[in-house]
């Protein structure tokens, strides 16, 4: 991890209007408006916001309010408990948005991909004073985004086959081993491949603080196998073994509102009158 870095929130600044001038002097002034489709949360941004990036310099966003717009921080809902759409990230959320999307305003020299994006995510979400905790999270869940969807980097085909195959295969042998684990706590053996070795026969408590040891420990070995991304790859690793359970437990109680939300408001049929 980087040096830390002191919050400070007057790097955010009025950008104005689209065509207008932006006040550096002034605090960002947010203004969103619901655009009219209801099925999707999606926002015009009145004005646009102006940042003072401690390696870039001035960075507006969006070009044109008039046709650009965000869905805020995207969050799957299953994880809005952890991570919610506004708050103090929002500024920075706004940000690498546009950054992302390539609609931002910079010196004639600056360039900027999205890893980068990703960086100046980092550094904002620390001025804006949000959590460590929290910005490490939304900065891991950024580069997984960058690293799958692969768009809008500088990288060879060969890179982001290395750093998909790499993410991949940490993730899906992380979820693997935490549901043998959970087997294992609970004395069920999977055939074949039985449970895992670090918890073995011993009583409860035992088996559950040995499989939380393995929780963090497996992950940070396998992220440190991710090169110059290995902070991001500790993080997912850690992140999904501890929460995979409660990540499970809230998907499926959002999957039983969203049955019974259905069965409710299903219209009714001839049989029912």
């Amino acid at each position: 991890m980087d040096t830390p870095l002191e919050t400070q929130p007057r790097r955010f600044y009025d950008g104005g209007p689209s065509g207008g001038q932006p006040d550096p002097t002034s605090p960002p002034l947010i203004v969103l408006e619901r655009t009219l489709d209801m099925d999707v949360d999606e926002f015009r941004m009145g004005r646009r916001l102006g940042y003072r990036d401690r390696e870039l310099g001035q960075l507006l966003v969006p070009v044109d309010t008039a046709t650009y717009t965000t869905d805020l921080t995207s969050v799957p809902s299953i994880f809005l408990w952890l991570v919610p759409r506004t708050g103090r990230h929002l500024p920075a959320a706004l940000l690498h948005d546009g950054l992302v999307r390539g609609s931002f305003t910079a010196a004639p020299d600056v360039t900027i991909d999205r890893e980068r994006a990703d960086l100046v995510f980092r550094a904002a979400m620390a001025d804006t004073g949000t959590g460590l905790i929290r910005r490490w999270l939304m900065w891991t869940a950024v580069t997984l985004g960058t690293i799958f969807q692969g768009r809008g980097t500088s990288w060879s085909s060969g890179e982001r086959r290395r750093w998909r195959l790499t993410a991949g295969v940490t993730l899906l042998l992380t979820a693997v081993l935490g549901v043998l684990a959970t087997f294992d706590l609970f004395d069920i053996r999977v055939p074949i491949v039985g449970g895992v070795p670090w918890m073995g026969e011993h009583a409860w408590w035992v088996e559950l603080m040995t499989g939380a040891l393995g929780a963090i420990v497996i992950p940070i070995l396998l992220g440190l196998t991710w090169g110059r991304f290995r902070a991001a790859g500790v993080i997912a690793g850690v992140a999904l073994a501890v929460l995979l359970h409660i990540t499970v437990a809230i998907a499926l109680l959002t999957a039983a509102y969203r049955v019974a939300e259905r069965i409710v408001t299903r219209p009714p049929s001839e049989s029912d009158a």
